[in-house]
């Protein structure tokens, strides 16, 4: 009984951790400011474009690798033995949480991005927005 009480602690702890550590991670995804107090051309409204819709498919990519990971360790802690099982579900539930803390602070990040750059897009004219590469991906949807 002590040892499952030692052990439920030492799981709730990493946890708390885990959540703790990743909360106060930087965010990897970092994208360049368009030039201040630069009118912007045309030609690196579409560089920017570009490299937005390049970033939101990386994310696409990272989430996927993500779920591969989890579908993994998933396996690997039902093929365990019971004594290994509770280990293996805590590192899961500690990843999962880092991952989805991690993953929302991008999108966050990425959403006020997009906003930004559509207000630009709207500066420079309605014909500009036509021309946006992300803009063209929407018309389907």
């Amino acid at each position: 009984m002590r040892y499952q009480t030692n052990k439920s602690l030492a799981i709730r702890s990493s946890l708390a951790l885990a959540l703790a550590f990743a909360i106060w991670s930087p965010v990897h995804a970092q994208t360049p400011e368009p030039p201040q107090g630069k009118a912007m051309t045309e030609a690196t409204m579409m560089e920017r474009c570009q490299e937005m819709k390049d970033q939101k498919q990386k994310m696409k990519d990272d989430m996927k690798a993500q779920d591969a990971q989890l579908t993994e360790r998933l396996a690997e802690m039902n093929r365990a033995s019971k004594d290994k099982k509770m280990d293996l579900m805590a590192a899961a539930l500690t990843g999962m949480a880092q991952q989805r803390i991690a993953m929302d602070a991008r999108k966050a990040k990425m959403e006020d991005e997009m906003m930004q750059h559509m207000m630009q897009h709207m500066e420079m004219g309605k014909e500009s927005m036509s021309q946006c590469p992300m803009m063209k991906d929407m018309k389907g949807m």
